[in-house]
């Protein structure tokens, strides 16, 4: 929500009403919340994960592991690291000088093609840059494809084909939600990363599927999960299919 909030009037703003100018200041402030928050909803991704993990592979242990004060402090230790490094991340763009252009193409203040319009060294900033992709990006996602890696084996052990099925089930809202956040983000990072050229339109249509789906898709997603809401939305399908035919 958040998140959403942060950039869809900006994108509305710039796309609608062609209005691009954006106060440095305010800059600042919409680039720490959005990195803040995309950053929290990767790692809150590794951490639903993680919860699949444990209950998956260690099913009688689950509620003696996943404790309110163990979740809690799993939680409190991510919100602080990504806190402090994005605050820092942000706070060192002040150092920068800006002489030439300052011309963003993006629908809001992205970190990597602002520092790149400075006059003076950007090193520092660059380097921050990196080790947050890797922080915000690949670690959470090692971490997920390590859990389903685990899973997938505990899934094989099981005898009853039943289990196996119902198991797998439980995972499936979460890896359609990984797969819509991080699948835009890794084709643009990819792409850099081996020199390809993309095309800036596409760069902001991947960084928005990723940035606004996955918040709009959450509640419908597992909400769909639970059986009253899946048997209505059966029912009024159903009835709306007839009434076509």
């Amino acid at each position: 929500m958040v998140l959403n909030t942060c950039i869809i009037p900006g994108m509305i703003k710039v796309f609608l009403v062609k209005d691009n100018f954006v106060p440095f200041n305010f800059c600042l402030v919409q680039m720490f919340v959005y990195y803040t928050f995309v950053t929290l909803e990767s790692f809150g991704l590794s951490v639903l994960a993680y919860d699949r993990f444990i209950a998956i592979c260690f099913p009688l242990h689950q509620h003696s592991i996943n404790t309110v004060r163990s979740m809690s402090w799993i939680l409190g230790v991510i919100w602080s690291v990504i806190f402090g490094i994005i605050i820092f991340n942000t706070c060192i763009m002040t150092r920068l000088s800006f002489c030439g252009s300052v011309k963003v193409f993006s629908y809001f203040c992205d970190y990597a093609p602002v520092f790149r319009l400075a006059c003076n060294d950007y090193s520092l900033q660059w380097s921050m840059a990196t080790t947050l992709s890797l922080l915000a990006l690949l670690g959470p996602l090692s971490f997920i494809i390590l859990s389903y890696g685990s899973i997938l084996v505990a899934v094989f052990r099981m005898k009853a084909p039943d289990s196996r099925i119902k198991a797998l089930a439980t995972c499936t809202e979460h890896l359609i939600l990984v797969a819509i956040f991080y699948i835009p983000i890794l084709i643009i990072f990819m792409c850099g990363f081996f020199g390809f050229r993309i095309d800036p339109d596409v760069r902001v249509l991947s960084l928005s599927m990723a940035s606004c789906f996955p918040p709009c898709l959450n509640p419908i997603i597992y909400s769909l999960k639970t059986k009253e809401i899946k048997t209505k939305a059966q029912a009024l399908f159903s009835r709306r299919t007839k009434d076509g035919v």
